[in-house]
């Protein structure tokens, strides 16, 4: 009987295992789709109906089988159909076992090389169509023959709508010109410089627009003719990424403005062109005053839009070839160019364009609906072709700046030579400060407080520095660049320990037992959110009682987070810690905020006790804190008292403590049994 075969491969046993039958041809595409077989056999003539090739043309419409024919018959005319439905073997009756054997094991061979071919190209397809590139082929006369998804998604063109035609339409209107000369490739001179070299053109969309466009063709030459295979590239994000890091490079993001670095590349063109042109420039640099407070008033974000006005205002008040630059936080800096070939000209002009920038900066500003009145103070320097270094440039800049600031703030001053040298005193009385703290070079001084008895309650510890060749150096020698540097964060924590750590000798003798000590505390301290931890872990480590350590804060240091400030405080009151108000009645919020603050004792600031005897208002103003400070339930403290007289005054007015010259002069190791002087 003539039939159909379904086999399925035994590979373990290297043998095949008949799967199924089927005596007609319908009845064999049926059986080959419910069985899915590895190999059909299939014997060319079948009984009435579909024939054996008739079947395997179904068979193979529908699944990729490998096809065996089985024939009793060599005619031509069979063996033309026959290759029709490409068979993977033709085996001619009677044959051997063995004969079978091999032709099935051939098939089966075949038919997996013709899988994995499948599946080969079939994986490249997908990283084709997965390239962020685009990829297409064309032949020698400039048709495409394929084009990738990425193609497609780089043109807005779809595969079907490309296929067949030239790849001039993806060109401009200049290049199809061009491209059109040249259309016998591999006969003109210009296509080997197009061939295996990186090209960058432009390409023109579905839409139109033009955009660039990378570009590589490789020659692909085969048997049947010569084909190219373009892998093309848009360079539209690629550009538009260097272009934004060109303008982040050069640019403030926040004001549009240049930026420093944009601004010292400008200002060296500018100082070699001085050499040629005998032109002279200068600088102009500003900071905004109190700018902190901007958001510490008016909430975040307030800052950013108060910056954004100013970079507004700055480009307002100067010429297009001058450059107005952000160099970060409230600090800007404009370069005028070409003022003249005189100084002294040079040096009018460069204050009028100041006086003008301060006048426009001094305006009220209008920030989320809410009014802000501010200033700056600033800074200029004129150059020439003999400026120098920039970084010596810039320095002469900010050296001028804070002149303006140590002015009084909202004004103008030029750097002169003078300024310079207290710039250079300044940066070499710091380096020394961080060698002396590293070397142990500062102590501690102690001045008495005295009770309204005149005994003696404690003492304030008072910073000294040790220096080897300037000898005993005051605090006010160097307080304040240790504030503007950071410093006193590492020198008030040292202060901190070695007055803890005296407290601990005082406790061992009786006489001294009492003794409280007064230490003062900077802002930029106070104002750290680990000033509780750091005060704490002192107490801690030196094993202190708390109830003796005294707290000195100035009344600036409390006008910003009010809450934050009680927050501190009462932390620091669990522990026994008090807390004194120093300078009382020099600022101007104090008497706003006392109330709310855990404040344990005012302390009348010198400056009125030094002519309470001979000025009615220092009185009256020393009076008044006496009864501010009983009514909040405060000790009130005098110090700078000098005089038996300046003593009984504040006696008669209530006063409860005195501190000054009267009582004792600071002194690295007080003794307690001198008496007081009262």
């Amino acid at each position: 009987m003539k039939s159909i075969t379904c086999v399925q491969e035994v590979s373990n046993l290297g043998g095949y295992l008949v799967a199924g039958e089927a005596c007609s041809g319908e009845e064999a595409v049926f059986l080959t789709g419910r069985l899915r077989p590895d190999l059909v056999l299939v014997d060319i003539g079948l009984g009435p109906g579909m024939d054996g090739i008739a079947a395997a043309h179904a068979i193979r419409e529908h699944q990729a089988l490998p096809v065996v024919f089985l024939t009793a018959y060599a005619a031509d005319d069979i063996l033309e159909r026959a290759m029709v439905a490409e068979p993977y073997g033709y085996i001619l009756k009677p044959f051997s076992e063995r004969e079978l054997h091999t032709v099935l094991q051939m098939a089966l061979y075949k038919h997996q090389v013709d899988v994995r071919e499948h599946e080969q190209a079939a994986r490249n397809q997908v990283i084709l169509d997965n390239l962020s590139s685009g990829v297409m082929t064309i032949s020698a006369r400039g048709v495409i023959e394929s084009f990738s998804m990425g193609a497609s998604a780089i043109f807005g063109y779809s595969a079907e709508q490309v296929l067949g035609q030239n790849v001039s339409m993806l060109m401009p209107e200049i290049q199809r010109s061009r491209h059109h000369g040249y259309l016998q490739l591999d006969d003109s001179p210009e296509l080997e410089r197009v061939v295996g070299r990186q090209q960058n053109l432009e390409g023109v969309r579905q839409d139109g627009t033009l955009f660039p466009l990378g570009m590589k063709v490789s020659r692909l030459n085969t048997e049947a003719q010569t084909r190219y295979i373009v892998i093309l590239s848009d360079h539209s994000e690629r550009l538009q990424a260097e272009k934004k890091i060109q303008s982040l490079s050069f640019y403030d993001d926040l004001t549009g403005l240049p930026n420093r670095r944009c601004l010292l590349e400008r200002l060296k063109k500018v100082i070699a062109s001085a050499s040629r042109s005998e032109q002279h420039g200068a600088l102009i640099y500003l900071d905004m005053d109190h700018f902190r407070h901007v958001n510490e008033i008016m909430g975040p974000g307030h800052g950013d839009d108060m910056l954004c006005e100013v970079a507004l205002r700055l480009t307002a008040c100067v010429r297009d070839n001058d450059t107005a630059a952000h160099l970060g936080g409230d600090e800007f800096m404009v370069m005028l160019d070409s003022l003249g070939t005189d100084s002294h000209s040079a040096a009018a002009h460069a204050e009028a364009v100041a006086q003008k920038i301060r006048d426009a900066l001094c305006q009220p500003y209008h920030l989320r609906g809410r009014q802000h009145s501010s200033s700056a103070s600033v800074g200029i320097v004129v150059f020439d072709k003999d400026a120098g270094e920039l970084n010596e440039l810039l320095k002469m800049t900010d050296v001028a700046m804070y002149q303006a600031k140590a002015a009084g703030r909202n004004q103008v001053r030029f750097y002169d030579s003078a300024m310079q040298a207290q710039a250079l005193a300044r940066t070499e009385l710091l380096r020394d400060m961080r060698c002396g703290l590293a070397a142990g070079q500062f102590v501690l001084y102690y001045q008495v407080q005295v009770d309204a008895h005149g005994r003696t309650q404690g003492a304030e510890a008072l910073v000294r520095w040790q220096h080897p060749q300037r000898g005993l150096v005051m605090p006010g020698d160097f307080i304040a660049v240790a504030e503007e540097s950071g410093l006193i964060l590492e020198l008030g924590h040292w202060v901190l320990q070695a007055a803890c750590q005296q407290l601990l000798r005082w406790a061992t003798n009786p006489q001294t037992a009492h003794w409280t000590m007064a230490v003062n505390v900077s802002a930029l301290q106070f104002s750290r959110d680990d000033f509780v931890d750091s005060v704490v872990s002192v107490i801690r480590h030196s094993g202190v009682d708390g109830h003796k350590l005294k707290l000195e804060l100035t009344e600036s240091m409390l006008i910003g987070d009010v809450q934050d400030a009680i927050v501190k405080m009462s932390q620091l009151k669990k522990l026994g810690v008090s807390f004194s108000l120093d300078d009382f009645g020099t600022g101007y919020s104090s008497l706003i905020y006392l109330k709310r603050l855990p404040m344990d004792q005012l302390k009348i600031d010198q400056s009125f006790v030094r002519d309470l005897l001979s000025d009615p208002d220092d009185a009256v103003i020393a009076q008044a804190i006496v009864a501010l400070g009983h009514n909040l339930g405060m000790q009130v403290i005098a110090e700078g008292v000098e005089t038996q007289g300046q003593h009984d005054a504040l006696a008669g007015m209530g006063c409860d403590a005195f501190q000054g010259y009267l009582f004792g002069r600071p002194v690295p190791h007080p003794d307690p049994g001198k008496p007081s002087t009262i």
